[in-house]
C-alpha cells in the first residue's frame, strides 16, 4: 500500500467516523474539513465499497420483511403486506390484516382516484380500519360487482363497503342497484343496457385502485358463499378445475379464466380490467384460499397482496 493509499484510507475512516458515529451532516463535515460536500458523499460511498463501513439491518424489527420481499420477487408484485397475529381467531387476524391494509391504501391513494371494491369479510375489515379523512380528496368509490342473491349480512355487502369507504375518505360513492347473479342471460343483458349500469361500468373501465377479496371453491359450503350465491349450483366449479375467483370471475390454478354456468348470468367487472388499475390489491388468508390466491397471482389479476404469515409461507413453497 502506498503512502497515498494510506492517506486515502485515513481520510475515509475520519469522514466515516464524523458522519456515522458523531452524527454530523455532510454539510457540516464539508465546512469543518474544507472539502466539497459532493466529495464527502463520494468518500462515504467509497468507504462502503471497500468494506470500511458496513451497514447491517436488524430484520427482527420486522420479522415478515423477508417474506414480503420474496413474494414481491416471485410474483412480480408492487406491494406486499404480511401480518403476524398472536391470536388464532380468524376475526382477530382479519382485523389486523384490515389495519395494515388500510395503512397501505392510505399510502397509495392519490387525489381523484376511482376506487373499486368487491364484497366479503376481508374487504370489510380493511374498510372498517380506514382512517377518517379530515378533508375531501375528490375520490370516487364504486362496487365492482353486483349484490348478493341470498341473505348476506349487510356489513359484508359491496354497497355497504363502497359507501363506508367513501364516507371515511370523504369521497363520493355510487352504488350498484343490481344483483351479481341473475336468473338468466336475458335479464342480465337487459340490465346492461340501462343507464345506471352503463354509468357504473364506466368507472370500472377507469379504475385506479381495486380492493378485492379472493374466493375459492373450498369455501363453497360456508355461510357467506351460500348467502351470496343463494341456491345457485356450484358443483361444476370442481369439475372445471376452478381454483378461485375474484368478483365471481373464475380461473384455474394458472390464472386462466374458466367458463362456468354462471358466466352468462353474472354482472361484475371483467377480470382483465383489474390489470389496468394502478394498484389491484388482493386481501385474503388461509389454507382454503391458497389455490385462489395462487391463481390470482399467476393470472396477474392482483399486483398487491395482503395476507398472514402462514399463507405467505405456503405461497413460497
Amino acid at each position: 500500500m502506498t503512502i497515498e493509499d494510506r492517506d486515502d484510507i485515513r481520510l475515509i475512516v475520519k469522514i466515516a467516523q464524523l458522519y456515522y458515529e458523531q452524527n454530523m451532516t455532510q454539510a457540516q463535515i464539508a465546512h469543518e474539513q474544507g472539502i466539497y460536500r459532493s466529495t464527502i458523499s463520494r468518500i462515504l460511498k467509497r468507504g462502503r465499497e471497500l468494506g470500511i463501513v458496513t451497514i447491517a439491518i436488524n430484520y427482527d424489527y420486522n420479522e415478515n420483511l423477508w417474506l414480503e420481499q420474496q413474494l414481491k420477487q416471485k410474483f412480480s408484485l408492487k406491494e406486499v403486506v404480511v401480518i403476524t397475529s398472536g391470536s388464532e381467531k380468524e376475526e382477530e387476524q382479519l382485523d389486523i390484516m384490515g389495519q395494515h391494509g388500510a395503512q397501505l391504501v392510505e399510502r397509495l391513494l392519490e387525489p381523484g382516484d376511482i376506487i373499486g371494491l368487491s364484497w366479503g369479510r376481508a374487504v370489510q375489515a380493511l374498510v372498517e380500519n380506514m382512517p377518517q379523512s379530515s378533508q375531501s380528496r375528490q375520490l370516487i368509490c364504486v362496487p365492482i360487482i353486483g349484490g348478493p342473491s341470498g341473505k348476506l349480512e349487510s356489513r359484508y355487502h359491496v354497497n355497504t363497503l363502497a359507501y363506508g369507504a367513501a364516507a371515511r375518505l370523504k369521497g363520493e360513492s355510487y352504488l350498484a342497484d343490481f344483483p351479481a347473479l341473475l336468473d338468466n342471460a336475458m335479464i342480465r343483458n337487459g340490465i346492461m343496457q340501462s343507464e345506471h349500469f352503463k354509468s357504473i361500468s364506466t368507472y370500472w373501465e377507469n379504475l385506479d385502485i381495486a380492493l378485492v377479496g379472493i374466493g375459492s371453491p373450498a369455501i363453497r359450503n360456508g355461510a357467506n358463499w351460500h348467502a351470496f350465491y343463494g341456491s345457485e349450483e356450484t358443483d361444476d366449479l370442481q369439475v372445471r378445475h376452478v381454483a378461485g375467483d375474484i368478483c365471481s370471475r373464475f380461473y384455474d390454478i394458472n390464472g386462466v379464466l374458466v367458463q362456468t354456468n354462471m358466466n352468462e348470468k353474472t354482472l361484475s367487472i371483467e377480470i382483465h380490467r383489474l390489470k389496468q388499475a394502478r394498484y389491484s390489491i388482493g386481501i385474503a388468508m388461509g389454507s382454503e384460499k391458497h389455490s385462489g390466491i395462487i391463481g390470482a397471482l399467476h393470472g396477474g389479476y392482483i399486483n398487491c397482496l395482503i395476507t398472514n404469515r402462514e399463507t405467505a409461507e405456503s405461497l413460497l413453497e
